[in-house]
């Protein structure tokens, strides 16, 4: 019986560690017209679609980047996005567009802002 107790700790233990580092992402700062924000990082398909969706309120955050492995025309939309963001359109490290994302609550709706120019990052910050 303490045998399968142990296991069973050991399985909560593991599976807590991995939900942990799921959902713990990394910061990095950036700077936009000499303002410094803390970004999340979006850097994989999975996080690119997900991006700030179903977030209310982020900790210790401004909002997220978008890095993207080429650069070529980019649409972004809120589905699912609690919070109101502007969106920074970025080939490099020089800003080429800024648009704005209403919040669902706002919008009622889905709303797209494409750049307007081919990009390898988005940033998206919260308003």
């Amino acid at each position: 019986m303490s045998r399968i107790y142990i296991v069973a700790v050991f399985l909560i233990l593991l599976l807590a560690f991995i939900f942990y580092k799921s959902n713990s992402k990394d910061l990095i700062n950036y700077k936009i017209k000499n303002q410094s924000y803390k970004l999340l990082i979006a850097d994989n398909p999975v996080e690119w679609e997900r991006g700030l969706m179903d977030i209310r309120k982020l900790n210790n955050a401004d909002g997220m980047i978008f890095l993207f492995p080429d650069k070529k025309p980019r649409v972004f939309w809120i589905k699912n996005t609690y919070l109101d963001l502007d969106i920074y359109w970025m080939f490099d490290d020089k800003l080429v567009g800024r648009d704005f994302l209403p919040s669902i609550e706002k919008s009622n709706g889905v709303v797209y802002v494409s750049s307007p120019t081919p990009v390898n990052k988005v940033i998206e910050l919260i308003r």
